[in-house]
């Protein structure tokens, strides 16, 4: 019996351990992405080239995930479509992808709260010196309204997503 129960954690621990080192399907050489689609609500990010869906990267976002942004500040990752439109190889966050937030609409919500809408929101990956977090990041939202993905991943993805590819970010 007490064999049996020590069995438990120890099987826990290998799979918790293979899943954590279990690289995944890396995008096909030369794939050059034409759009992002972000589903917030499942924290699910689908990256599309010739028309179809090439990877799906599981994302972690704001702290406070539900809704869209409304000011700088509210911890929200915004709604709506928008383009990469930069692209940073010395980041706090590894590497970063600009998302072209605000746009007019968004600047208009923010004026009517009598607030500033923010800015500065990406997609990027783990901070300087903690890229050995993972896959483990995706267990809470902890950005402050941009989106997270592992180092390994915003390498992938700083490569194959050129500047002026549209991103719907949807709740």
């Amino acid at each position: 019996m007490l064999r049996s129960l020590l069995l438990v954690p120890v099987l826990a621990i290998v799979a918790g351990g293979a899943w954590y080192a279990y690289p995944g399907t890396p995008l096909p050489a030369g794939t050059r992405i034409d759009s992002l689609r972000v589903y917030k609500s499942e924290r699910r990010m689908d990256v599309y080239a010739g028309g179809g869906v090439v990877k799906t990267y599981w994302i972690a976002l704001g702290q406070e995930p539900v809704g869209d942004k409304q000011y700088q500040g509210d911890m929200r990752t915004p709604e709506g479509r928008y383009t990469i439109n930069d692209k940073n190889p010395n980041s706090g966050y590894h590497k970063n992808l600009g998302i072209s937030y605000p746009n007019d609409a968004d600047r208009k919500e923010a004026r009517a709260l009598g607030k500033s809408p923010g800015g500065d929101i990406k997609i990027h990956g783990l901070p300087n010196g903690r890229g050995y977090i993972g896959k483990l990041h995706r267990q809470s939202d902890w950005t402050w309204g941009c989106i997270a993905v592992t180092d390994e991943e915003v390498d992938e993805l700083y490569e194959a997503v050129p500047i002026g590819t549209p991103i719907e970010i949807r709740p």
